[in-house]
């Protein structure tokens, strides 16, 4: 029998996270007190969008990457929510495109100027309307562009094809999951929900707290897990080893990792139970490393493993520990992080108790920092769609186009479009809409009329879209309205404008009202200040006069 050592070689055994200082850090977020667990947070290489609390509506900041420092409070807010901003996700192919779901039963489409945002930013793009209850998670399909998948608390999962003309959408591509297709309406309510590599599958866990795999297409399920020791609670897809990860809770309510093969629910490959918080966990996973993430919601510290395709399959590095505990975590894309300094990922961790959004990366320690490492950075997926919506709609699966991060390198899409796949593409483009499986238009009718009355009731009820009476509305110092003063130098009136006939130009004349009386109370406060500053100097000046005399 040959001796064999335990010792794994890994050469992110010696991972370490490195927090940013509080001058490279966002100070004076005022981050939101939602429970949901979501992250709240979304990066990329441009932007980072952060949730923020406010009174009357829903908002959330757009602050630039190497913006650092305090942020103003009176920061421009993107706020065309009426209710409470539940999750916010970034376009994988385009920087200045971010959707948000709320709990006005509304997914909105936001263009980001290059700028950033100067102004408060109140008018979407694109509105979805289609759920009865609040939206509470959207996930972007991760090589088809445009398509974004939507699960609200009406048991309802949507598939939306953004580019579709039209300011208000109001029929989506696909009904993944719909309550009526179920006998407990309680299966399709997500928890969370994760695509696999080239977005042919979904996985996602529901209030049942079972692992389930879809096809999105069609909707069908293909596996269910029955396992009784596990309680999931959130899911991931691991690209590249053919597993699925999710974590959850033991019959003992220890926080549990488990390993699935996605073709087959039935027994878990493995499963490691953590400790007793009761913090849901969130899984990170990176492709390109192999490496796992786990922060859990209250913890302070981030546990970090390395996947592979032999047993044990997780195998633990060590954790990155801090005294601060996290609220939710955003992640940075591969293409964003910093190759110099050997950053092989990067959190932004939400501080509720400091309002700070801190940058966590993670560094592999090597003496020649400064250049590129190639093991360390292969090729990862890039900004560029491997397809368009219609390609994916009519059944074509791709993997993500590849890039390298190697400095001056360009993105070459590998899938050039063919003659059989054009005609196909205008033979659906002619179809406003196909059948696809047991989905048809007449149930689309149905659900539509079975839900219309519930929607509308709700919608008026909890918001109701009239502004006309705005004798109840109380001041909300978190938003930002648009200056409307003269540019003269005597003139102190706002300048005349005529009457709003829209709500959205109500709105805008309500924030403009309130932007106002703020700029009136700001100069009464600095004029205060400056009456105390000349009492003083009279003071200083009349015993200095004393003493002199």
């Amino acid at each position: 029998m040959s001796w064999r050592s335990s010792f794994r070689c890994s050469k992110f055994r010696h991972v370490y996270g490195k927090p940013s200082t509080k001058e490279h850090s966002y100070d004076g977020v005022p981050i939101t007190h939602s429970v949901h667990d979501n992250h709240y947070c979304s990066a990329n290489p441009c932007f980072i969008a952060v949730v923020t609390e406010c009174a009357g509506g829903g908002s959330f900041l757009v602050l630039p990457v190497h913006h650092t420092g305090r942020v103003d409070p009176q920061h421009p807010r993107v706020c065309g929510h009426s209710g409470r901003v539940l999750d916010v996700k970034w376009n994988p192919f385009n920087d200045h495109c971010i959707a948000s779901c709320s709990e006005d039963c509304t997914v909105k489409i936001w263009d980001i100027p290059v700028c950033g945002v100067q102004q408060n930013l109140t008018k979407a793009r694109k509105t979805l309307i289609g759920h009865s209850r609040r939206v509470a998670l959207i996930e972007w399909h991760p090589t088809a562009e445009n398509l974004l998948l939507s699960s609200a608390y009406d048991y309802k999962v949507l598939l939306w094809d953004v580019s579709q003309v039209g300011a208000v959408l109001r029929c989506p591509v696909r009904v993944v999951l719909m309550p009526i297709y179920h006998r407990y309406p309680s299966d399709t309510l997500l928890l969370s929900v994760s695509f696999n590599n080239d977005g042919s599958r979904l996985a996602v866990t529901s209030k049942d707290r079972r692992v389930r795999v879809l096809d999105p297409r069609t909707g069908k399920i293909l596996q269910v897990s029955s396992s009784k020791s596990h309680r999931a609670s959130k899911v991931l897809y691991i690209g590249g080893l053919k597993m699925l990860l999710s974590t959850g809770s033991s019959p003992w309510n220890h926080r549990q990792i488990v390993l699935w093969d996605p073709d087959d629910l039935s027994e878990p490959l493995y499963e490691e139970d953590l400790d007793g918080s009761a913090g849901v966990l969130f899984p990170f996973y990176d492709p390109d490393t192999h490496m796992l993430y786990l922060a859990g919601k209250g913890d302070g510290n981030i546990r970090y493993y390395e996947l592979s395709t032999e047993k044990p399959y997780i195998n633990f590095l060590t954790e990155h520990r801090s005294l601060l505990p996290q609220k939710g975590l955003g992640v940075m894309p591969k293409r964003g992080l910093d190759v110099n300094t050997c950053e092989v990922f990067r959190f932004y961790r939400l501080i509720a108790i400091k309002d700070l959004v801190e940058p966590l990366s993670m560094i592999v320690p090597r003496k020649e920092s400064g250049i590129f490492q190639e093991d360390l950075y292969p090729m990862t997926a890039g900004n560029q769609a491997a397809m368009t919506a219609q390609e994916w709609l009519l059944g074509i699966n791709r993997d993500p186009v590849l890039m390298s991060l190697k400095p001056g390198t360009r993105v070459a899409n590998p899938y050039p479009e063919t003659p059989a796949e054009k005609g196909l593409v205008r033979q659906l483009s002619s179809l406003r809409f196909q059948a696809v499986g047991a989905v048809t238009r007449r149930d689309l009718d149905f659900m539509e009329e079975a839900f219309l009355e519930e929607q509308l009731a709700y919608q008026d009820a909890k918001y109701p879209r009239e502004v006309s009476d705005l004798s109840g509305w109380q001041p909300d110092e978190t938003q930002i309205p648009l200056w409307t003063y003269c540019c003269t130098p005597h003139c102190c009136e706002p300048a005349e404008r005529p009457p709003p006939t829209t709500e959205s130009e109500l709105l805008q004349a309500f924030y403009r009202q309130q932007d106002e009386i703020r700029g009136l109370r700001e100069q009464l406060n600095h004029k205060d200040v400056r009456i105390t500053q000349l009492e003083l100097e009279i003071k200083n000046t009349r015993n200095n006069m004393r003493a002199t005399f």
